[in-house]
């Protein structure tokens, strides 16, 4: 999944506006500067400044979620020569009176690019899983994905936390649903009233056991029963996850079928970055949210059309390769099943086949392909962590 970068139109549009407003160049030199070093890619970090003059003095304004990035701003304008008065507002943002985490709510919630019911779908996140919160904007709330994915969240699909109370609830005993998708009801039997649909993966309080059920939290409080056999203890499910190349392709094919959903990252629907993901995170694995990231990534192997060298579990990324002063465009990802044969979130998630002459061959997916990288030999050492080893899972 890849999306368009506005923030370089925007940079340069500003760069060009404040020439004429007599900004001298080296502070939007100083600040561009900045922003290429701490907040490259704004999927994942937010650095909306502008600096314009008053009264002789050089003044900064607008937001961030990086301290000492804006730290560092105000350094390197001084030791230009440009002082500033420093009017950047960092985040969180004191009007959430401290309740600056979240746990998710819903067995998946909807993260949106915008805060609004109507703006795209940007992302996923599944119930239990930890959230920053930074400000809220007409009922709505910036959140930060333990991917480090930026977007706006409703209310509903999240309950606000302090430090104090995340903290609490990351040191209650949880437990990991394992089936694709069910329900947990308000009884210990089967046939009561549901309280809400769950999907592999999702975490909850684990508040003992009764006839067979066990009768978990959900972080608004909500107490409800699921089948013993249907959770596992969160700390032992970490400690199950053997990532290799036999249980990813088993989890990539529990998704056949399922449809395509830009920006979905859960059983309800995945798009290509999504369906990876979600894959990998049931596996214990920490993939970055979009193809476009990760493809940065795992470790690069030689690839060509010939598909020599690949392993199955390897990832492939599609799009377009460089080519004059054209740059590298990456748009899609699979997971390569070996002997030419792919699986992807592609209108379903299904397989298909590089190799001509296969009755499944897709001449499309095989002219763009650009590249592959083996995200399951020393994963951590590469750029995907365990989920064990992230500050904001290791202790849930």
């Amino acid at each position: 999944m890849k999306r368009i970068n506005f923030l370089l139109l925007i940079v340069s549009f500003f760069f060009s506006c404040q020439k004429h407003n007599g900004l001298p160049p080296e502070v939007a030199s100083v600040l561009e500067t900045a922003r290429q070093a701490h907040a490259p890619d704004k999927r994942v970090a937010l650095f909306d400044i502008t600096a314009r003059q008053e009264g002789g003095k050089i003044v900064l304004e607008g937001e961030s979620n990086l301290p000492a990035a804006v730290q560092a701003l105000n350094d390197n304008l001084k030791q230009a020569g440009f002082p500033a008065d420093n009017r950047i507002r960092l985040l969180p943002d004191n009007s959430l009176e401290g309740k600056t985490y979240g746990v998710v709510n819903l067995s998946a919630c909807n993260i949106r690019s915008e805060p609004r019911h109507s703006a795209e779908l940007a992302t996923q996140s599944t119930l239990g899983s930890p959230l920053r919160v930074y400000k809220e904007t007409e009922g709505w709330f910036l959140v930060q994905t333990p991917d480090g994915y930026l977007g706006w969240l409703d209310p509903g699909g999240f309950t606000a936390l302090t430090e104090a109370e995340y903290q609490q609830w990351q040191q209650g005993e949880k437990v990991v649903y394992l089936p694709d998708q069910g329900f947990s009801t308000k009884g210990p039997a089967s046939g009561t009233q549901r309280v809400s649909d769950l999907l592999a993966g999702n975490i909850l309080l684990f508040l003992g056991s009764e006839a067979g059920f066990s009768k978990v939290q959900y972080p608004d409080g909500r107490t409800a029963y699921v089948p013993n056999e249907e959770v596992m203890n969160y700390d032992q499910w970490l400690d199950s996850r053997r990532p290799a190349a036999e249980s990813v392709i088993e989890t990539a094919f529990r998704f056949m079928g399922r449809p395509y959903l830009w920006g979905g990252t859960s059983g309800k629907g995945v798009d290509c970055s999504g369906f990876t993901k979600t894959v990998f995170y049931l596996n214990g694995l920490l993939l970055p949210r979009d193809a476009s990231q990760q493809v940065h990534v795992g470790i690069p192997l030689e690839a060509d059309t010939t598909l020599a060298g690949l392993q199955p579990g390897d990832l492939l990324f599609f799009g377009r390769k460089a080519a004059g002063d054209k740059p590298e465009k990456i748009t899609h990802v699979a997971i390569y099943l070996g002997d030419g044969k792919i699986i992807h979130a592609s209108g379903a998630v299904k397989v298909e086949s590089l190799k001509r002459g296969d009755p499944d061959f897709t001449e499309y997916r095989l002219n763009s392909f650009v590249r592959a990288k083996r995200m399951l030999q020393a994963p951590e050492q590469n750029g995907v962590p365990p989920l064990k080893a992230l500050p904001l899972y290791n202790e849930m």
